[in-house]
């Protein structure tokens, strides 16, 4: 039977070679895969084995009370982990061919969801319960000369998440082996003490296992140039440890503004006979890290660097959108790219564990990062969730994630825990306390925090006091209590405003609210509409602004995801967020502008809202907004005035809400943004010329009425790709008219073909009612848009990809990218 198997997975096999007291990491891409153990297809990991779908209601249809949305009563959620086929087991195998028996061999997974256990030639290795976590399986017993068969079986059960968590090995996935004497990879740890002038202190440590006395130890710490900065050989104990500590002069220092990284190389040698200048190489480790301190005070708040600074943060879940959970590092740097555009500074991982290759993403291009953990501890907020595991896995599954995440200079904060509800209870605040000196003792240099939503409750118990640094979420009402309660001196709002829109889409009449909902499923981009418990994100920016001791921000969220599509939870079909400042796509909504206009500190913001083509419409009250930086706007429709608007602040002891403090809708709204409620609408041109502080013209925008559409627009993010089997290109396609106006309501339908070096992956319009699968390379547009995502081959040459519109049988457009090594 075995012979049989090996036969079917040769084209996914590979030969790996290890001699003893030689250290190489192999990563295992190619496996096959079933869901019942007897059909079996070829895939590579990363890999999300339900993101094709189709969708459908019955997919983990949950009747459930959502009791963080104040819900009181069970109703059907349809959609609530994304309506996609995630739940059942699926099966992965791949063969591994050994020429040389390894004295010391893992595996070394990145997450693979859910509860995976690992075989080895029939044999089971290991295993893990959090799907969102790391670990590594030592397989050294299980290993032979010839070929090996590697095995992971993989059970995601019902009602176990309150999004879409994906299924399958969608992290990567290594093999590591050494000789019996080794460096433990996870125990590299390089810090920086201090920074102080023109020099910094570095420490860093690691442990040898199996160490032998004729050895020595070797750091080498190398700036963003590849110069040596600081060198030494270093004694290793009995234990093993070694450590090393350097000065830096002169050092160049991480921050989102200036990312830059340097390289740190633990060498294990074995001193020859003759003396120490014959030295023979057993192990040796590179890690990248970068020079930077994190504090935070009651003094100065957060600070970077020695610099105080408020986060600019949004909270992302682990979904790429059409990709599923399959992690890509193109889809990740598209992703930081179009934050860091919009001005922000900080992702919080919520609510699961990063990935690597997300962090070194956040470490190459400069964005700060909370890594959270858990979204429950023993009280299950849906039936089979984490808490099923948490007193066997939680201090496991926190140790992993510190030992596996502690080197990234990204990494600024660690987070123990979302919206516990055990946030009442002394138990609950003997679990802080624990979790996070867990957190301390592996990691002494990053603060801790948690997401709190039941605030009195947090701080009766003294739940939030036990944190070092207590993180609201929403509750801007309670802030002040917060602060004037805890002893800290400072607030994070470790997930804010919760405001809901779809992309190019806006109701009429705009009306501030908090319960809104339409029989089509979709909020207005008017970014007005809101949550129960939530709030708009100009309360947001006022709670930052006005209070010197609140340390920053994270919204919910950068990105819409699979799963949750509040306030449509109970609608169908509905099965993804409205909360992104970007759609499911990645576009941004408009709400990215008004966040732009606040955070982009570099470049001026001019953004106009509706769209100017309203067929019906005609004389119609048409409200329409501008964000930017600039305090003072003139509106003008086909020429006519509507009027100069400025900016109004409030005064800062009425803050917070419209509703606790008498504040009308209007006076909230005019702080940050300008706005003319009365216009009516007729066709042609809408422009805005916006003012600055001393009433000069500094810049103008105009939105024009579209025509007929005449031909198709294709704007790739890129034309140039990696031939490495896993590069990335998106491409934005729209129609036009004549003059080359895009068409905003557009939604013909649109298919897909690619040629050449490279494949079709996925195609998202970011409408979270469409049914239509992600993988087949057809869809129709949305609100005027979509974005085609294609797929490098591992071969150099030419891409093209051809887009035909099936409704106007318009000119097929083409796009050619250049595939090389």
């Amino acid at each position: 039977m075995k012979k049989v198997i090996f036969a079917l997975m040769a084209a996914v096999s590979m030969t790996f070679a290890a001699k003893a007291q030689t250290h190489s990491e192999q990563s295992i891409r190619n496996w096959e895969f079933s869901r019942d153990g007897q059909a079996w297809e070829r895939v590579t990991v990363p890999h999300d084995w339900a993101i094709s779908g189709p969708f459908d209601k019955k997919w983990d249809l949950q009747v459930v009370a959502i009791e963080q949305n104040g819900e009181k009563e069970k109703s059907e959620k349809s959609g609530r982990s994304g309506s996609l086929p995630w739940i059942g087991e699926g099966h992965y195998r791949t063969s591994l061919s050994i020429a040389d028996k390894p004295e010391h061999a893992e595996l070394v997974f990145d997450g693979a969801m859910s509860e995976p256990v690992v075989y080895v030639n029939g044999h089971e290795a290991g295993r893990w319960a959090y799907g969102y976590n790391a670990f590594r399986i030592d397989v050294t017993p299980y290993l032979y000369i010839g070929e090996n068969e590697i095995r992971v079986d993989l059970k995601n059960v019902e009602e176990s998440s309150r999004w879409y968590p994906g299924g399958g090995i969608y992290r990567p996935v290594k093999l590591v082996t050494t000789g019996k004497t080794y460096i433990d990879d996870w125990s590299v740890y390089v810090r920086t003490m201090t920074i102080d002038g023109e020099k910094a202190v570095v420490e860093a440590e690691a442990r040898v296992v199996n160490p032998e006395k004729n050895m020595v130890g070797n750091m080498t710490l190398a700036d963003p140039d590849g110069q040596k900065a600081g060198s030494g050989d270093i004694r290793i104990e009995p234990d093993g440890k070694i450590y090393a500590k350097f000065t830096i002069k002169n050092p160049r220092l991480w921050s989102p503004e200036t990312p830059y990284l340097y390289k740190l190389s633990v060498e294990v040698d074995r001193v020859g006979p003759i003396g120490p200048e014959h030295h023979a190489l057993v192990d040796k480790k590179e890690v990248k890290t970068g020079l930077r301190t994190v504090r935070v005070s009651r003094e100065r708040g957060f600070e970077l660097n020695g610099v105080s600074r408020k986060l600019k943060g949004v909270c992302l879940h682990h979904d790429l959108g059409p990709l599923g959970a399959a992690v890509n590092k193109a889809a990740l740097i598209r992703q930081v790219k179009i934050l860091k555009e919009m001005g922000c500074d900080a992702i919080r991982t919520s609510h699961n564990m990063p990935s690597t290759m997300q962090m070194e993403v956040y470490d190459s291009l400069g964005m700060m990062v909370m890594a959270e953990s858990f979204d429950m501890w023993l009280y299950p907020k849906c039936k089979n969730g984490y808490a099923r595991f948490f007193r066997e896995w939680a201090d496991k599954d926190i140790t992993n994630l510190v030992l596996n995440h502690r080197n990234h200079p990204s990494l600024v904060m660690w987070s123990i825990g979302n919206e516990i509800p055990e946030q009442w209870s002394e138990e609950g605040r003997q679990i802080s306390i624990r979790l996070q000196g867990l957190c301390h003792s592996l990691d002494p240099s990053r603060p801790v925090t948690q997401g709190l939503d039941r605030v009195d409750n947090a701080l009766s118990s003294g739940f939030a006091q036990a944190m070092d640094i207590p993180g609201f979420n929403y509750r801007v009402n309670k802030y002040d209590k917060g602060h004037e309660v805890l002893t800290h001196g400072f607030l994070l709002g470790s997930e804010t405003a919760s405001t809901v829109s779809s992309r190019g889409v806006y109701k009429f009449p705009v009306e501030y609210s908090n319960r809104k909902t339409y029989d089509d499923g979709q909020c207005t981009g008017y970014d007005v509409e809101y949550c129960s418990w939530s709030n708009v994100p100009d309360v947001d920016f006022s709670a930052m602004d006005d209070n010197a001791w609140t340390i920053g921000q994270f919204v919910w969220t950068g990105f819409d995801y699979l799963g949750e599509p509040t306030p449509y939870d109970g609608y169908w079909p509905s099965r993804s967020s409205y909360f992104g400042i970007c759609d499911l796509a990645g576009l941004p909504k408009d709400r990215y502008y008004l966040y732009r206009s606040q955070w982009n500190k570099q470049e001026h913001t001019i953004h106009l809202l509706p769209h100017w083509t309203w067929p019906g419409r005609e004389g119609e009250v048409t409200p329409v907004y501008c964000y930017t930086d600039y305090p003072t706007a003139e509106l003008f429709v086909n020429g006519k005035s509507q009027g100069r608007v400025t900016k109004k602040p409030w005064n800062s002891s009425e803050r917070v809400t419209a509703e606790q403090h008498h504040l009308s809708a209007d006076e909230l709204l005019n702080r940050y943004r300008l706005r003319w409620n009365d216009v009516r609408y007729e066709p042609g041109v809408l422009k805005v010329v916006v003012y600055d502080e001393n009433g000069n013209k500094a810049g103008e925008q105009v939105v024009r009425t579209a025509g007929k559409p005449v031909a198709m627009k294709l704007e790739a993010d890129r034309t140039v790709l990696r031939a490495d089997g896993d590069d990335l290109a998106y491409v934005t396609v729209s129609l036009v008219d004549k003059n080359g106006v895009e068409i905003p309501d557009a939604a013909d339908q649109l298919e897909f073909e690619v040629k050449g070096a490279g494949t079709f992956r996925a195609v998202c319009n970011g409408d979270a009612t469409s049914l239509e699968p992600f993988t087949q390379p057809t869809m129709r547009l949305f609100s005027g848009k979509l974005v085609v995502t294609v797929q490098a081959a591992d071969n150099p040459g030419k891409l093209q990809l051809t887009v035909r519109d099936k409704t106007r049988r318009l000119k097929p457009k083409t796009v050619t990218f250049d595939v090389q090594k």
